[in-house]
């Protein structure tokens, strides 16, 4: 489905790491922040252990709890949703638009009760999400950028990351760029910056003594050897970019002719990260055979997403069903990923579409 880009540089930055004997919060954190930083146009980056600690610290260091509710897209990965539960505050789902998939900021208007105190924003598949309207019908909600998708993105010239009171960027190797496992939290808040690099840090203050612990934190560290590989990666952003955009207009270019498929729209004011490829079957396709189709033609597709208030632990814990989410429940049934990465070739392209042809035609 993915496969990382990689070469002699990454290599060279993680040997050099490995030979440094320093192999934790060191020069290749401090480093890879500032680039995550100068990338979202923030003042602060806190590089952590994956994408999921960003979510989880932002929404921790913002002292969310049991009193709260927070409005979240329920067409998202797990994590989005797990953040909020983490500190105890309930996720409150709300319907996607379908245009490009986005939650609807009207549904931020609807949805909202009393309790209601923030937002997590998910910009979904590198496309960002709607920050204008969003920003207009919640001016006095927290909002939460989950980027994790969409690092490079921009909405009206604005980098991701820097258009809520914090983003969070996800490295994992299907991502953009890649560090094994890796996040980063970036953000333009002093004070929730500073809790941040304490809570990633078992809650010791920065200028505390040995073991001393200010509050409650976690291990969420990122490693010398993450962050140099993440330092080297992000200096060909633009690249891999620019060549996830050709490859996605391989696949758009060639569905065109076809009734039977709708391919990603991309808003104008907007420049999108691509992150996968994914497309959206007629309703009359059955989506789940032709995955299986292609499986036993040996090409890997995937059901993208399936909703977080239909899975078995949110419907359990806070009784959610179908029928609750209409825009999210037919788009999430009908949605396929095809094989996406930087080096996708045109043969493979076709090779793709070839089975997915075969199997809608079957």
């Amino acid at each position: 489905m993915s496969s990382a880009d990689l070469d002699e540089s990454d290599e060279q930055a993680i040997i050099s790491a490995f030979r440094s004997g320093v192999l934790g919060l060191g020069p290749n954190s401090v480093e890879f922040e500032r680039l995550c930083a100068e990338r979202a146009g923030t003042k602060h980056a806190i590089a952590v252990s994956s994408g999921t600690a960003a979510l989880h610290l932002i929404m921790q260091a913002l002292r969310f709890g049991a009193a709260d509710e927070v409005l979240v897209p329920s067409f998202t990965f797990a994590a989005s949703v797990n953040a909020i539960i983490y500190t105890g505050a309930t996720p409150v789902f709300v319907d996607i638009e379908p245009e490009y998939y986005n939650l609807d900021p009207t549904e931020l208007i609807a949805r909202r009760t009393p309790n209601t105190t923030g937002v997590m924003v998910v910009d979904i598949f590198g496309h960002p999400a709607d920050w204008e309207a969003i920003q207009l019908a919640a001016p006095d909600l927290a909002l939460i950028d989950d980027c994790c998708e969409a690092i490079g993105a921009t909405y009206n010239g604005s980098p991701l990351g820097s258009l809520g009171q914090a983003g969070a960027f996800a490295f994992y190797p299907n991502k953009q760029i890649t560090t094994g496992e890796g996040g980063m939290i970036v953000t333009d808040n002093d004070e929730l910056a500073r809790v941040c690099r304490s809570l990633r840090n078992q809650g010791r203050g920065e200028m505390g003594a040995w073991l001393e612990h200010e509050r409650l934190g976690y291990n969420y560290r990122m490693d010398e050897m993450s962050a140099a590989l993440g330092a080297s990666q992000i200096k060909r952003l633009d690249t891999f970019m620019a060549k996830r955009e050709a490859v996605a207009a391989m696949y758009t270019e060639r569905l065109k002719p076809r009734d039977w498929v709708r391919t990603q729209r991309v808003d104008r004011t907007s420049t999108m990260s691509w992150f996968v490829y994914v497309v959206t079957l007629a309703a009359e396709v059955d989506r789940d055979k032709v995955i299986q189709s292609m499986a036993d033609q040996g090409i890997p597709a995937r059901a993208y997403f399936s909703p977080i208030h239909l899975q078995p632990y949110i419907k359990e814990r806070f009784g959610t069903k179908g029928g609750m989410l209409p825009v999210t429940e037919d788009i999430a049934a009908r949605t396929v990923a095809l094989p996406f990465h930087n080096n996708l070739t045109e043969e493979q392209v076709e090779r793709v579409l070839s089975a997915m042809e075969s199997a809608v035609a079957r």
